[in-house]
């Protein structure tokens, strides 16, 4: 047995003394607008199933039914034996979707990121990021192999002086989140289309909070700006709106043929159940059948930052269903988090490294399953701590 102190605890201290220091919530119920924790009823404004449809009765039959026939694991990856045929229905679906020539379905939305962009950029290329885009996106960037070049949060004026200092290389590609997860603010993707034709670059965007929620059809921002057809690769996730697992890669025939054959996030690792492809194509029966759902959930969402500013907080600029509350320091941001749950509302506390340093603050992420009652409950609450 090693006698040296336990490193990993004194590295634990450390956290404890930033305030940093995370923990698992074991939740016991499955994931609807009230959840339970600890045995207490609760408000849930933690979760990412926007539409409600983790626990929808269609999706539970889809799931249900899809055992049944298929079984529960794929059993091997899907260069092996796991691509069967749920996985090819999926593709077919989300393609007619999203109005592109094919897509690829991965484990993760992580996994997604990775493969389309390692797959769009290499050695010689040049890959131009927003600050804030998902921990995802930056990963795969700097695994790529290209140069990577930052540009600060929406500042498209320093992207542009970017892309005219990188004449000369081999592919200049542009990648962003439409709708920004912490944030809850939208990228200008016209001005970025822009960008793209005048320097001759390629655009990927990742459309996963976004997708079934904004947009006349739900597909996402680049419809409701009016861009798809401008735009190279959108990366999606079952998992948010659609309340599964998963990620999806959008975009021609020829480049999800090209990630077939050389994404290591593809191709070393086993498919997602058959019964998880047969919820999300339930999950998307819903999306385009019951528009009242993304409806609903914005008009709530504007009700709410409308309110949270009116009352003084911080909000940051969100015009999504996300609605952060900014509060700078960390143990404010707990403090708040957890007089909430005192109050018998779950709104974790989100500190760095999730955003950046001086940024913590209160992820208020509503569902269509929320209620005016709801909204009201959270804001009396916040009301009686008041703006730190």
């Amino acid at each position: 047995m090693n006698d040296e102190p336990d490193q990993y605890a004194k590295l634990l201290a450390d956290l404890d003394a930033q305030a940093a220091h995370r923990f698992l919530r074991t939740i016991g119920s499955h994931q609807e607008a009230h959840i339970t924790l600890k045995g207490r009823r609760m408000l849930c404004f933690g979760s990412n199933n926007y539409l409600g449809l983790a626990g929808h009765p269609h999706v539970r039959a889809a799931v249900r039914n899809a055992v049944e026939q298929w079984g529960w694991g794929a059993g091997a990856s899907r260069l092996v034996t796991g691509h069967m045929e749920p996985h090819a229905q999926l593709e077919q679906i989300l393609a007619d979707f999203k109005k592109t020539e094919a897509t690829l379905i991965l484990p993760t939305g992580y996994q997604a990121n990775l493969a389309a962009i390692r797959a769009l950029a290499g050695r010689g290329d040049v890959l131009f990021l927003d600050k804030l885009n998902h921990a995802s996106i930056i990963d795969a960037a700097r695994g790529s192999g290209a140069i990577v070049r930052v540009f600060p949060h929406r500042d498209y004026r320093k992207l542009e002086r970017l892309l005219e200092r990188s004449s000369g290389t081999r592919r200049r590609v542009i990648v962003t989140d439409t709708l920004f997860s912490m944030d809850g603010d939208f990228a200008d993707l016209p001005r970025l289309v822009e960008l793209k034709h005048r320097y001759t670059a390629h655009l990927c965007v990742d459309e996963a909070h976004a997708t079934g929620v904004f947009g006349e059809t739900g597909r996402g921002l680049a419809e409701m700006m009016g861009v798809e057809e401008d735009i190279d690769v959108v990366v999606g996730t079952l998992s948010k709106a659609l309340g599964g697992i998963g990620g999806f890669i959008a975009a021609s025939q020829s480049f999800i043929d090209w990630v077939i054959n050389t994404a290591g996030s593809f191709i070393y690792t086993t498919a997602i159940p058959p019964a998880a492809c047969a919820a999300a194509a339930a999950a998307l029966e819903l999306v385009i059948n019951e528009p009242w759902r993304r409806e609903k959930l914005l008009r709530m969402a504007n009700d709410l930052g409308m309110a949270l500013r009116a009352r003084g907080f911080d909000t940051s600029g969100s015009t999504s269903q996300i609605v952060p509350v900014i509060l700078g320091d960390n143990e404010v941001a707990l403090r708040l988090s957890h007089h909430l749950e005192e109050n018998g509302i779950l709104a974790p506390a989100i500190r760095p490294p999730t955003v950046p340093r001086g940024r913590a603050r209160l992820r208020i992420s509503l569902t269509a399953e929320h209620e005016e009652a709801d909204i009201e409950h959270l804001l009396n609450a916040l009301g009686a701590s008041g703006p730190p």
